[in-house]
């Protein structure tokens, strides 16, 4: 909605007084209180939420959940504004957009990298262990490192290592690179372990050069890692035990997890896999539409044969919004089950989104090490 030109609504208050935003827009005062996201009730459900911009035009774009959102100027003030309805405990990335830049909200205290916030109404579950991190902040980063170069994939990688608790079990974070600088996985986990809500673990923070040619269920990601990898993480100094490791994984990182249970068993026996992608096929990249393929993709396929199972533990979860991801995920988890394995499923209030599968990373990670 666009208020007149003063500010003021016809019941005489100004117009973001609903949320818990006195004084007329644009003014200093009004920057001063200002804070955005906010967010009301709407009837039936869900929340009207309003974010604002000082400067000049620009769109919102939402992570996998909405197209972009154009915000509306107040009158002729520096003062731009989006009200977007949203449904219930929806937590989201987004991105303000101007001039073929992104740009993080600055009113916003919660971020995720220098370009990136994240908007949560006040029913979205909590994310305990995850601490707000500005767009402005630098995250901490583990003190070890360890130079995986040349051998079956090529090139050079660093990969950085963190005793989370002293160290314990090997926790493999595929897209690693996001989990260092994005999202403050190593704060998070070093809470986890000292409220006891999972053992002591040793995080390996893998990053991806290639994510669709690596994570395409490729045996030699695998073979380096098990043969490479893992022996320079052993030589680190750092305590890290393989005998219970963990696999987490994100949309092609979670399918990657899951190929990796099913051809290599005897190295991987525990994943956590959040929004895999099970659509995937050998061809369904040079595809329009990937996700119309077979259901469950090349991994339904290979569970149809019913490999034995009985030695996994595997969580998956998807976001309630992902209505095209859920029939290729609900069939790989049935037919998981029925292979042997022992499976939680969980549906997290989100889109495709780290911002959603954060508090999913660490809950099952400590299911899968129980």
């Amino acid at each position: 909605m666009t208020g007149p030109a003063s500010g003021l609504r016809a019941d005489g208050k100004h117009a973001f007084a609903a949320y818990g935003l006195p004084g007329e827009p644009g003014t200093d005062a009004f920057w001063a209180s200002a804070r955005s996201p906010a967010s009301v009730p709407t009837e039936g459900g869900g929340w009207v939420t309003l974010f604002l911009r000082r400067g000049s035009a620009a769109s919102i774009a939402f992570e996998s959940w909405s197209e972009p959102v154009p915000l509306r100027r107040w009158g002729g003030t520096d003062c731009w504004y989006a009200e977007v309805r949203m449904p219930a405990r929806l937590r989201v990335t987004y991105r303000f957009l101007a001039d073929g830049q992104a740009y993080a909200d600055p009113l916003n205290p919660v971020g995720a990298g220098g370009d990136r916030s994240i908007a949560a109404p006040p029913d979205a579950p909590a994310h305990p262990h995850w601490p707000a991190v500005g767009p402005g902040d630098v995250l901490p980063v583990p003190r070890i490192r360890v130079r995986w170069a040349g051998g079956r994939l090529g090139g050079r990688r660093t990969v950085r290592v963190h005793p989370a608790g002293g160290g314990g079990p090997v926790v493999l974070l595929l897209d690693g690179d996001d989990w260092l600088y994005l999202h403050p996985a190593m704060t998070a986990f070093d809470s986890a372990v000292a409220c006891g809500e999972m053992p002591p673990v040793t995080l390996v923070f893998v990053p991806a050069r290639d994510r669709a040619a690596e994570f395409g269920c490729e045996p030699a990601l695998w073979e380096a890692i098990r043969d490479e990898l893992l022996p320079l993480v052993a030589e680190s100094g750092v305590p890290a035990g393989r005998d219970r490791l963990v696999v987490a994984g994100q949309s092609l990182g979670g399918l990657s997890a899951m190929y990796a249970a099913l051809e290599f068993p005897d190295l991987v026996s525990r994943v956590a896999c959040q929004s895999p992608s099970f659509w995937w096929t050998p061809t369904s990249g040079g595809t329009a539409d990937p996700l119309a393929g077979p259901v469950g993709g090349a991994v339904a396929a290979r569970l149809r044969e019913r490999p034995d199972l009985s030695g996994l533990r595997v969580a998956f979860d998807v976001g309630e919004h992902e209505t095209r991801m859920l029939p290729h995920c609900e069939l790989a988890e049935d037919l998981a089950g029925r292979a042997g394995a022992t499976v939680r499923v969980s549906r997290s209030p989100s889109g495709h989104d780290r911002a959603g599968w954060r508090h999913a990373l660490l809950r099952d990670v400590a299911w899968a090490l129980a």
